[in-house]
């Protein structure tokens, strides 16, 4: 059975994410323990809320750690909406740049449109190698947020943990793909709203994440989970 754990730190919609896994058949646990998230299959990673805030709540409990020694092992990770934005380098939200986890360069900014938030249906210019697009080139999904990255880098310095998990760990011994840091390509999907052509979908190695809510994105959204829960 696959395993997958909802990050619960205090910053994301994890019930309606629990609930849409559930509809795809998966049974996902929704913990913070740190040996269930590095243990499962999968791990998502929502988040609502300031990017700094979201920061915080994710440190407090030891996520940051988590995230970067899944990646690091080659362990999957999807983030969603603010699970996104902290995979850059930094956010700006509240007027002052806030440290992200480095995984993307780049920083998350306001985004430039005469009515934000970007709230509602829109479709996004999916990279032709997709995995968790394939399929829904042309559909819509559900946006709500304020801020975004308007570009996206591989850094120029791998992002390790610092104390990155042993691959013998309980059980998923030899189940490691390629770490985030060996894998040369990322594909990116953008979506324009207003005068921004920002960053709506990130793939990488074991990284994958949204800046949509695949959770509130009714059939097309579901397909995406079950693209994604594909790869585990």
């Amino acid at each position: 059975m696959t395993t997958v754990v909802v990050f619960d730190y205090g910053f994301g919609n994890v019930r309606s994410m629990m609930r849409a896994l559930a509809h795809i058949g998966l049974e996902p646990t929704l913990t913070s323990n740190r040996q269930q998230a590095l243990e499962a299959d999968g791990l998502v990673v929502p988040g609502v809320g300031a990017f700094a805030a979201c920061m915080d709540g994710l440190k407090a409990v030891g996520g940051d750690q988590i995230i970067l020694d899944r990646l690091a092992s080659g362990r999957p990770v999807l983030g969603v909406c603010v699970g996104l934005q902290i995979m850059f380098a930094q956010g700006t939200e509240g007027g002052s740049a806030a440290e992200g986890l480095g995984v993307i360069d780049g920083s998350v900014d306001l985004i430039d449109a005469d009515v934000v938030p970007h709230m509602g249906w829109d479709t996004i210019s999916a990279p032709d190698d997709s995995v968790i697009l394939h399929g829904l080139e042309d559909q819509r999904f559900y946006f709500v947020h304020s801020y975004a990255s308007m570009s996206a880098a591989i850094p120029e310095k791998p992002v390790m943990a610092a104390n990155t998990v042993s691959l013998e760990l309980d059980g998923y011994r030899g189940h490691a793909q390629a770490s985030i840091d060996d894998v040369a390509t990322q594909k990116v999907g953008f979506c324009d709203y207003g005068r921004s052509h920002f960053v709506a979908s990130y793939e990488r190695g074991p990284l994958s994440a949204t800046q949509f809510h695949p959770e509130k994105s009714g059939e097309a959204g579901a397909q995406l989970l079950k693209n994604w829960a594909a790869t585990l």
